[in-house]
């Protein structure tokens, strides 16, 4: 009897969950693997807001979204603040991949360095924006 009303439940219920003992200290670390590494882009308020936004929403992003191995593309919307007070932040854009090895392919292969070349254009110089690259693991 238990097994006909266990099949009479829609599939989404078959699916495993992994739950958390509760007496687990939280200090005790799992074997999990890093879940991704990422890539955050921070531009600061270009001279040019609308210029800026025009080459990056129109081009670059396009540009982008073509690297091999990109999983996730995503940008800040909006004011950017700071707890300390006022920031000079205009942008941020955050790129997501498997591992830093499909990052470092990724950006190695002729749609990554066209994006990279194309960054240059609207952020020339460093002063205009901050990169930076990271494994993330899950907790």
């Amino acid at each position: 009897m238990l097994s006909s009303s266990v099949k009479a439940f829609p599939k989404f219920f078959n699916t495993s969950f992994r739950f958390h003992s509760p007496l687990r200290p939280w200090f005790v670390r799992t074997k999990r693997r890093a879940a991704m590494a990422g890539m955050i882009v921070i531009y600061k308020q270009p001279a040019d807001a609308q210029a800026f936004d025009t080459h990056y929403f129109e081009t670059h992003i396009s540009l982008a979204r073509k690297i091999p191995g990109l999983r996730k593309y995503e940008v800040s919307r909006g004011p950017i603040t700071v707890l300390a007070g006022p920031s000079d932040v205009y942008l941020i854009g955050t790129l997501h991949f498997d591992d830093l090895d499909a990052m470092n392919k990724g950006f190695a292969s002729p749609e990554g360095k066209a994006a990279g070349a194309d960054r240059r254009l609207y952020a020339p110089d460093e002063s205009g924006v901050q990169i930076f690259i990271f494994d993330s693991m899950e907790i």
